[in-house]
């Protein structure tokens, strides 16, 4: 469906407007359209989402362009500012005013082809205003959907600005002022720190933010749920939110080494702005907002790209096993890259994930980026040989990339690197950008060197170049120390994953490890993103005793439950192969478990305490559940309703046992089976700690 119409509408008018109460918002568009002549100055502009809940006004009443954002009739975003502010033209933003607008509605669906959900429904309103100070107009698009609503500039090319106009944005206008902020909670960890994302996330009054990374979560206190993030972020820096007085969210631009915020020219576009709306905190996970704002797939067939699971020589790294560089204990070895093919093949996994098989690793690699080659192999690893072996044993070689940040080096051997992997077969490369001080190391036009965040506009390049010539060679990214996700997965389906955040190598060296709390955290905030490459699947939980600091804070059944609760189209795992043999049963989840869905749905939670999700298989038969609490036991009831009314079910549950606790006692489980359908209940008992992994085999 697409409708068009004339949506300007005067203050004056919305007190009649009210009572047209059976006229829905498009209607109410019409009608005012009728009435009044399009050269009339508007002052208040209207848009609601399809199911009404959701209203955004825009007004130019005060001098200046503001939104505000009401949910169910009550104000959500209180009027906050809009504008940018540009190095030559100064600022579009205070004596804006609305010159035109118009809406437009869709409702259509889109197929992903690999996803936590294979079909996305878009259903949304858009609003399209022009804004002016007299000389230049700038064009603002606003889309309401039903779980949330997104926005973006546009600043088109005209007379005062002809094509090719280069342009320097030193600052986004762009606010989010939400009331009574020190009666909302917010989860958050703090922007532009020395460690691109990895922090453990922060509980605290949303009063109390400093500034903070997007994805960013918080409760009003009548219990809605909000996350403000963006999407589709090409070209641009990476937008943080800069609390400047109580409840007043500023959006932050991540600067260039020189200052500017970003580089431009007439004619472009920002990402979108967005906001995601819910009743509870699990209407945030059942969103698909983020997916929605991006463009639909520019890479064509893209039947080369697999989902699917791995194994690798990673995890006896962080644990001083092994090393990353040559010697008597170098992982990397054509040797042990056999030996894991080997517990690939015997137990289906699609890949072995091989780290440190490249020269450039000896030494202090964390800061001699300069030094890696990406064609190279050191002499104990044979690329040809390990590649031909796994093809036999229908096991692939997952590629691997770490820049240590000098991305010009990289750049430089990009082409080479790739061509070498496609013609051994490599499908799947781990790119990695770890930097000393959360700053990139490149080198300009005139050969001098400048450090430039992770998520600034020139890195934000870079990361998509190396998604876009992946491509090229029929290989897929996965980025660690990444630019956060913004949904361009849609758009480039081979980015198939990233990391982003905290992962499970700080079980294993950081102080503080991860804590009970942080993978019942990540699901409404990181994840909100997109996937995650976590890594679960650690069995020996305390390699150095229950005691020691750094050991895996979780029971055996929530290593399970990470597979179905944080999803990723790759999912690794991640523990030494002879770990899994003392726990055959319990590894038995992780073998059968897939990794593309054909619908996913959170079924219960709280952010930070506790989530319950079930995922669909794409063949559309099994179903799979997925269980997870922090440092509380609890006892959490589970309707079976999304299982097939039509259809009996042997769920397989992989549970507690009645003494586990992830201190004392993390390997007491039980496995066990019933047969149920979709009129029935689970009552699940979650230990501290712990987790439930339920596969629902039809009968």
């Amino acid at each position: 469906m697409f409708i068009k119409a004339n949506a300007i509408q005067l203050t004056t008018l919305q007190s009649n407007l009210r009572s047209q109460r059976r006229l829905s918002p498009m209607c109410i568009a019409l009608t005012v359209s009728s009435f009044f002549s399009a050269n009339l100055v508007a002052q208040t502009v209207t848009l609601s989402s399809p199911n009404q809940h959701i209203q955004i006004s825009l007004s130019d009443d005060t001098g200046r362009a503001e939104y505000k954002i009401d949910f169910h009739g009550k104000t959500i975003i209180e009027p906050s500012r809009l504008g940018l502010v540009f190095q030559s033209i100064g600022e579009l933003g205070q004596g804006l005013r609305i010159k035109s607008s118009h809406i437009t509605s869709t409702d259509d669906k889109w197929q992903q082809p690999w996803g936590e959900q294979e079909w996305i429904k878009d259903q949304h309103n858009q609003l399209s205003v022009v804004l002016t100070d007299g000389k230049i107009d700038l064009n603002l698009e606003f889309n309401a959907f039903d779980d949330g609503i997104g926005f973006r500039y546009h600043l088109a090319e005209q007379a005062a600005l002809p094509v090719d106009t280069p342009l320097s944005i030193t600052d986004e206008l762009t606010e989010f002022n939400i009331g009574q902020s020190n009666k909302a909670t917010a989860w958050w960890i703090p922007s532009r720190g020395w460690n691109r994302y990895e922090y453990l996330y922060r509980t605290s009054a949303l009063n109390q933010v400093d500034r903070a990374h997007t994805p960013f979560t918080f409760r009003l206190a009548d219990g809605t749920h909000l996350s403000i993030h963006e999407a589709a972020l090409v070209n641009f820096a990476s937008m943080t939110l800069d609390q400047q007085r109580d409840g007043k969210l500023k959006a932050d631009l991540t600067p260039w080494s020189d200052g500017i915020r970003v580089k431009t020219q007439a004619g472009f576009y920002t990402p979108w702005r967005t906001i995601q709306i819910a009743d509870k905190a699990t209407g945030l996970l059942n969103s698909h907002l983020i997916l929605n704002l991006n463009e639909p797939n520019k890479l064509g067939d893209v039947s080369w790209i697999k989902p699917g699971k791995y194994v690798g020589i990673w995890w006896g790294m962080h644990l001083n096993k092994n090393t990353w560089g040559s010697g008597p204990k170098h992982g990397a070895t054509t040797s042990e890259t056999k030996r894991y093919m080997d517990f690939a093949a015997k137990y289906h996994f699609d890949g072995v994930l091989v780290e440190g098989w490249n020269q450039g690793w000896d030494g202090d690699w964390f800061h001699n980026g300069d030094q890696f080659s990406f064609t190279k192999a050191y002499d104990d690893f044979d690329l040809p040989a390990i590649t031909a072996y796994g093809a036999k044993k229908g096991v692939r070689l997952i590629g691997h990339h770490e820049t240590a940040g000098s991305v010009t080096h990289y750049r430089k051997q990009m082409a080479d690197a790739f061509i070498l992997y496609e013609k051994h077969g490599v499908t799947q490369v781990k790119t990695g950008y770890v930097a000393d001080g959360g700053q990139i190391k490149r080198f300009d036009e005139n050969g001098i060197m400048r450090h430039e965040w992770h998520d600034g506009q020139f890195m934000v390049g870079e990361y998509l170049y190396n998604v876009t010539e992946a491509a090229k060679h029929h290989i897929s990214i996965n980025t660690h120390e990444p630019i956060k996700d913004t949904g361009l997965r849609r758009t480039y389906p081979n980015w198939i994953s990233r990391e982003g955040a905290r992962g499970q190598e700080y079980n294993a060296w950081g102080s503080p490890p991860n804590s009970p709390e942080h993978t019942a955290m990540l699901p409404f905030t990181r994840m909100l993103a997109g996937p995650m490459d976590f890594t679960p699947g650690i069995f020996d939980l305390a390699p150095k005793g229950l005691d020691a600091e750094n050991r895996v804070q979780t029971t055996l059944m929530k290593q399970l439950a990470l597979y179905v609760v944080l999803y990723s189209p790759i999912q690794m795992a991640a523990d030494l192969p002879r770990n899994y043999q003392k726990h055959l049963d319990a590894f038995q989840f992780i073998r059968d478990v897939p990794t593309d869905w054909y619908q996913s749905i959170a079924l219960a939670g709280e952010v930070g305490d506790y989530v319950v999700f079930a995922r669909q298989a794409k063949d559309q038969k099994d179903w799979y559940l997925g269980a997870l609490t922090d440092e509380t036991a609890r006892k959490v009831t589970v309707k079976l309703d999304f299982l097939d009314p039509h259809k009996r079910y042997q769920a397989q549950i992989y549970r507690d046992g009645a003494k586990a606790d992830w201190k004392t006692n993390p390997y007491d489980y039980v496995i066990e089976t019933k047969e149920v359908s979709a009129k029935d209940s689970l009552n699940l008992a979650l230990a501290s700690s712990s987790g439930t992994a339920i596969r629902f085999k039809v009968l």
